[in-house]
């Protein structure tokens, strides 16, 4: 008994250090590296964006949840075999957020018309839901999101930084990460990034 009480202080600790840090620009910002065959994330010096040449990207594991707009409908990246996927954790309190769903939604445009990829909100620490549900209606918001409030979707990815948001990384293909982004993004920063994918074969 006293062990499971330490275990759920450690999650409850967990969960607070996170919710603290919502919306900021944590200085352990850093990159992936391999270990052991999967990415883990690591700081060089507080960097906001980081980019993966093609040799150096690893595959990230699949993960799903439940649609924000369809309860009980689920969501998962392996949906999106052979789609490039960016990957957009956000949040309608944080303003950034809110500053960067016009330029998502361009992305998405470009995307869907070449049928190739997708925009994938992950909506995370919005208890909320018909909240959420309304910052997507009013902003005519086109892409998918995951309903993700406790970041369980988005914690599986592999060593995200839980405490930056807005988080957006670039998954090529075969879903390795080709660039994060740890700050809000612009249509020209993703489109940078997605475009020489688009025209791969």
């Amino acid at each position: 008994m006293r062990r499971l009480r330490a275990a759920l202080s450690g999650v409850l600790g967990l969960a607070m250090a996170l919710s603290l840090a919502a919306c900021s620009e944590d200085s352990t910002a850093g990159h992936y590296a391999a270990d052991g065959g999967q990415f883990q994330f690591h700081s060089p010096g507080g960097k906001t964006e980081i980019f993966y040449p093609e040799d150096e990207r690893q595959e990230l594991p699949s993960f799903s949840g439940e649609d924000l707009m369809h309860e009980g409908k689920n969501i998962s990246l392996d949906d999106y075999e052979g789609k490039i996927v960016v990957l957009n954790a956000w949040g309608q309190w944080c303003a950034p957020c809110r500053a960067e769903v016009d330029d998502l939604e361009a992305v998405q445009e470009e995307l869907e018309k070449s049928g190739q990829g997708t925009v994938l909100g992950i909506n995370v620490r919005d208890h909320n839901r018909t909240v959420s549900q309304d910052f997507v209606k009013d902003n005519a918001v086109s892409y998918p999101s995951i309903y993700d409030p406790p970041f369980i979707s988005a914690a599986s990815l592999g060593g995200v930084p839980a405490s930056v948001i807005p988080t957006t990384i670039v998954l090529d293909k075969q879903h390795r990460p080709a660039a994060v982004f740890l700050r809000s993004i612009t249509e020209k920063d993703v489109l940078d990034v997605v475009r020489p994918m688009l025209e791969e074969s």
